[in-house]
């Protein structure tokens, strides 16, 4: 027997409800965590999507070199964020 099969016997659940409890209850907590990181960066440019931020860096309203790297962190949170609740949804 696997350490998930006991866990799921002593708390009387099938192994599999355990294991897709668990992956979401995770991916709802990286979620939270993308998700105020992600409100962090646009309360610090007043944006709401990587879309705007472009915009306003293309308007000249922020320096390329100044916001390079939020930029890119704002972009790939943005998209890990989808990727999670790609996921939450197939649950």
């Amino acid at each position: 027997m696997t350490n998930l099969e006991y866990l799921a016997k002593d708390l009387h659940m099938k192994p599999e409800a355990l294991l897709r409890e668990s992956i979401e209850i995770f991916l709802n907590r990286k979620l939270k965590v993308i998700e105020s990181e992600l409100f962090l960066i646009a309360k610090k440019y007043g944006v709401s999507s990587v879309f705007e931020f472009d915009r306003m860096v293309q308007e000249g309203k922020f320096h390329e070199k100044d916001t390079f790297e939020d930029y890119f962190t704002f972009d790939n949170l943005e998209a890990e964020r989808d990727l999670i609740m790609n996921h939450l949804e197939k649950l």
